[in-house]
């Protein structure tokens, strides 16, 4: 029987009903529901902006498999819109929940009231107004419905108030009832169909050079254990991007490497040589096909995926299958016959062997200033058997992307999806979503600055992460664009474009109570990384490593 009782204890005890552990929120929001969650088992977590709170909610849900939930009041949802742009490009579920004035207030220059509903269509696969009590328990279940189906991505309630408390203190008697399916993702799990699965195995029996693709939504899907099995019995190589670089370990026999523009040459060379591309959960992205170059046009593809939309956007001769990854994987295995590639297989291998060689320089270097290749060489070597590995955008994906090694099946990569900054408050959003395995941030300097404040969010919470700061004292990467620009010029004040004053992140991070270390030579940087670990508080370790230093770029074929 149900029994009345408010919107904001309905809003706290559906939202209970759904598994949320963490909410992520920059005050002032449905204050009245918060303060009903003090008799739920969800933890608030108060942040310092709404962009750092929207991070966090991401880097929780690509760790917990389940929504992230953030919530910011009218004035800030502009900035909440913008958090939600890395989440939407990285296929995260993230449910964000904003007030705004009540309708008689709309039109009339209302205190901080901006329309901001158009800023939220472009990062959101749904978003609705909460105008009505009656419409709560309909629109929270729509949300998580939204989110967790096909291709997961944020969802938008905007919520009657200008911190959506409007209806929240009226009285409701609807029941509690939610749909467990969406409590996760994937919600729904198509199988492929049995006449698309005959397809994909006459054209893999007719393929000599088969190379497997393997993208977010194989991750998505948890198709580890299904990709080893398909690799083997097609005998194929396996290349990642760096959004799947921890689906498998780096020694694997069938791994090759990251692809793409911040991948590796010799993976992007095995990719350009095949007769036949395997796309898993992949949109087929400029970065993932080297600006669609990866493989060339003409050649046959197989793109699998769970959004019939992507399938086949990008290129011609493909054979396309909606399904979800894993059991597309399983189907075609249970009716695939082993094949053999020994001569591919052995090409492939000796293109990556070759890349190590080229590499082992950098990796070993020991001289002052540091350089990041041997800054992630001591991490491969330091890095917890269950860390969780949390790179930010540009040079820091591309650093940890290609030269830290997982060694380990339960060591976890997630990086940003292009938003520099995104990576520390979406580490603070792991810790919580898996409070008792490492969480280590990897960020230039320039990128940690965005949301220094939340290490005090990191302390006050108990969300001990271990920030690595590549600190080269500017915006390294976009020198070599910068010196394009210049050519045919004086130099003049070009600094001004990229350099940062030296900063001491250590100080900082002893400022907010947090560890702070200082690291100058590489040599010294497993002492600082072992003190991290058995800290009990948040840790920035600053490592200074030679200024711009730049990094390079994969071989793309012209």
């Amino acid at each position: 029987m149900s029994s009345k009782r408010t919107g904001a204890k309905f809003f706290a005890q559906m939202l209970q009903a759904y598994g949320v552990t963490h909410i992520f929120f920059m005050d002032a929001i449905l204050r009245r529901m918060l303060a009903e969650i003090e008799d739920t088992s969800i933890v608030r977590v108060l942040g310092h902006s709404e962009k750092g709170v929207g991070y966090m909610a991401d880097g929780y849900a690509r760790i917990a498999g389940k929504p992230g939930i953030c919530m910011a009041q009218s004035v800030g949802a502009a900035n909440l819109a913008a958090s939600l742009q890395d989440p939407y490009l990285g296929h995260s579920s993230v449910i964000a929940f904003t007030g705004r004035h009540v309708a008689a207030m709309q039109y009339k220059n209302a205190y901080q009231e901006v329309e901001h509903t158009p800023l939220f269509r472009p990062v959101t696969k749904f978003s609705a107004q909460m105008e009505v009590i009656e419409q709560m328990p309909h629109l929270i279940r729509q949300a998580f419905r939204e989110a967790t189906t096909t291709t997961p991505r944020p969802v938008h309630i905007d919520v009657a108030g200008f911190t959506g408390d409007a209806i929240t203190p009226l009285d409701m008697s609807e029941e509690i009832v939610v749909d467990r399916v969406h409590a996760q993702f994937p919600a729904f799990r198509p199988r492929p169909d049995l006449a698309v699965i005959e397809q994909c195995k006459a054209a893999i029996k007719k393929s000599s050079k088969p190379v497997i693709v393997v993208d977010r939504g194989a991750v998505i899907s948890g198709a580890r254990e299904a990709l080893k099995t398909f690799a083997a019995k097609i005998d194929a190589p396996v290349v990642t991007t760096l959004d799947a670089k921890s689906i498998m370990i780096e020694r694997d026999p069938y791994y090759r490497g990251t692809v793409g523009l911040y991948g590796r040459s010799c993976t992007n060379q095995i990719v350009d040589e095949s007769d036949l591309v395997i796309y898993l959960g992949s949109n087929t992205s400029d970065h993932t096909t080297g600006n669609w170059k990866l493989p060339r046009m003409g050649t046959p593809i197989i793109q699998v995926d769970m959004d019939p939309v992507e399938l086949g956007r990008n290129y011609t001769q493909t054979i396309a299958v909606q399904s979800d990854i894993r059991h597309f994987l399983t189907d075609l295995s249970a009716v695939m016959e082993s094949l053999k590639h020994t001569e591919w297989l052995s090409h492939s291998a000796s293109l990556l062997e070759q890349w190590r060689q080229d590499i082992q320089a950098d990796l070993s270097r020991a001289q002052t200033p540091i350089r990041p290749q041997r800054l992630c060489a001591e991490l491969t070597r330091l890095l917890p058997k269950d860390a969780i590995l949390v790179a930010d955008t540009g040079y820091s994906a591309l650093w940890t992307g290609n030269y830290v090694e997982f060694t380990h099946e339960d060591q976890t990569y997630i990086r940003a999806a292009g938003s520099l900054g995104w990576s520390f408050p979406a580490a603070i959003g792991a810790k919580a979503a898996a409070p008792h395995r490492t969480v280590v941030c990897f960020t230039g300097d320039g990128g940690f600055a965005y949301h220094l404040p939340e290490l005090e969010t990191a302390k006050r919470m108990g969300l001990n992460v271990i920030v690595i700061v590549n600190n080269n004292e500017c915006l390294s990467q976009g020198l070599k664009n910068l010196n394009i620009a210049y050519a045919g010029r004086e130099e003049g004040k070009k600094s001004e474009c990229y350099v940062y004053e030296k900063t001491d992140f250590a100080k900082i991070a002893q400022a907010y109570n947090c560890l702070g270390l200082t690291v100058e030579r590489a040599e010294d940087f497993e002492q600082a990384f072992e003190q991290a670990l058995q800290s009990q508080l948040p840790t920035v370790i600053d490592v200074k490593t030679e200024f711009a230093y730049q990094a390079q770029m994969a071989w793309l074929p012209t």
